[in-house]
C-alpha cells in the first residue's frame, strides 16, 4: 500500500488522482475534513468522483508521532507532499517544525517500518546558489545556471521557507545513511487546476480580481501534472539516493502575469513594481502587520525575490526519464479554461 501526506494539497491531490486511476492501493493523511473536501472537488472537477472512494483517509499529522504510527500499518511506499508554505517571517517557528521536524517523523518511521521507497517533494528555494559556485570558474563549470550540484551557501540571505526545506532535505539524507532508499523532487513554482485560492494558484484569483503590479524578476515553473508523473516515475525506477530540479521553463514574472491575464480575458497590470517601491511595500507591510496583528503580505525576502533572476536547469531529469515538459502556455490555458 502507498502512502501519500499532504494528500490535501495541489500537488498530493493530483498525485492521489493519478495513483488510484492507475489502481493503486492508497492511503491518505488528513487534518480537518474541509480538506479531505478540496480533494474531493478535484476528482469532481475531472469527473472522477467514483475514484475518491478508493482512498482510504486517515486523520493525521506529520508532527504528531502517535497519529503516524497508525498510518504507517502495512505501508509499502510513501509519497511526502505534506508542507507549510508561508513567506510570512512571523510563521518561522512553524514552519520549520512541520518542514523538519515532520519530515524527520515521517524518516524515523520510514525506517522503521522498512519502507521500500520514499519520494520527498522539496522546492527550488532549497537549490544551492550560482554565487557559491563561483569558484568553480577555474574548473570551467558554468556559473549562470542553477543545477542539483550547486551547493547551499549559508552566508546568503534565505527566507525562512527556503531554510526549512533545505533543513526537510537534510533529514532525507540521514535516512538514506540509514538505508532507507529515497529521491526528491525540487518543483519550480506550480501551476494546476483546482485549489484556485490555495498556493501557486492565487496568481490567477489576484489577477483576475484586477492585480495592478508586475516585476522583471524571474523564476521557474512546472504544471503540476509533469510533477505527479515524475515522482511516479522515480518511485517505480531503480533511481536512488538522487534529487532532481522539476521545472519546465524559466519566465519572467512580467510574462507569466500577463499571460494569465491575457487568458483569464482580464487587463494586464500597468504598474512595474520596482525596488524601490518593494522595498518601500515591505516596510510598510511590516508596519500595518506590527500595528494592526495581520497577516504579512510581503515580507522583506518577498520583495528582493520579486526583482531577482535566476537561470534553473532541468536537464538532469529530462536526461534521466527522456521525459519532455507540458508548456507553461499550455498549462496556464488548462487552469484558466476550468476556472475561467
Amino acid at each position: 500500500m502507498i502512502l501519500v501526506t499532504g494528500g490535501t494539497g495541489l500537488v498530493g491531490a493530483h498525485l492521489l488522482l493519478h495513483l488510484v486511476e492507475n489502481e493503486d492501493s492508497v492511503r491518505a493523511i488528513y487534518r480537518n475534513r474541509s480538506g479531505i473536501e478540496k480533494t474531493k472537488s478535484l476528482f469532481q472537477l475531472y469527473q472522477k468522483e467514483a475514484l475518491f472512494s478508493k482512498i482510504e483517509w486517515i486523520q493525521a499529522d506529520i508532527i504528531d508521532v502517535p497519529s503516524l504510527e497508525i498510518a504507517f500499518q502495512n505501508i509499502t511506499y510513501v509519497y511526502h507532499c505534506a508542507g507549510f508554505i508561508s513567506f510570512d517571517p512571523n510563521d518561522e517557528n512553524a514552519i520549520r517544525k512541520v518542514n523538519i521536524e515532520g519530515t524527520a517523523n515521517i524518516v524515523n518511521f520510514c525506517i522503521d517500518y522498512n519502507i521500500k521507497k520514499l519520494c520527498h517533494v522539496s522546492s527550488i528555494a532549497a537549490l544551492g546558489s550560482r554565487l557559491a559556485t563561483e569558484n568553480d570558474t577555474a574548473s570551467g563549470k558554468s556559473t549562470t545556471e542553477i543545477t542539483e550540484e550547486c551547493e547551499w551557501n549559508p552566508e546568503i540571505a534565505h527566507s525562512d521557507y527556503a531554510i526549512s526545506k533545505y533543513g526537510a532535505e537534510m533529514e532525507i539524507w540521514r535516512g538514506q545513511q540509514e538505508g532507507l532508499h529515497v529521491v526528491i523532487v525540487n518543483p519550480g513554482v506550480i501551476f494546476g487546476t483546482g485549489f484556485w485560492n490555495q498556493g501557486s494558484t492565487t496568481f490567477f484569483s489576484a489577477i483576475k480580481k484586477g492585480f495592478p503590479f508586475y516585476t522583471n524578476g524571474s523564476t521557474a515553473y512546472v504544471g503540476v501534472a509533469d510533477v505527479v508523473k515524475i515522482m511516479i516515475q522515480l518511485m517505480k525506477s531503480k533511481i536512488v539516493g538522487e534529487r532532481f530540479i522539476v521545472i519546465a521553463e524559466n519566465c519572467s514574472f512580467k510574462d507569466i502575469i500577463f499571460q494569465i491575464a491575457e487568458k483569464l480575458q482580464v487587463k494586464k497590470p500597468k504598474i512595474e513594481a520596482q525596488p524601490w517601491l518593494l522595498n518601500l511595500g515591505w516596510r510598510l507591510d511590516w508596519l500595518i502587520s506590527l500595528l494592526f496583528r495581520t497577516k504579512r503580505k510581503l515580507s522583506k525576502y518577498s520583495a528582493l525575490s520579486l526583482t531577482s533572476s535566476e537561470y534553473i536547469s532541468n536537464e538532469k531529469i529530462k536526461n534521466a526519464l527522456n521525459f519532455e515538459f507540458q508548456s507553461i502556455d499550455k498549462v496556464i490555458q488548462e487552469v484558466t479554461d476550468l476556472h475561467r
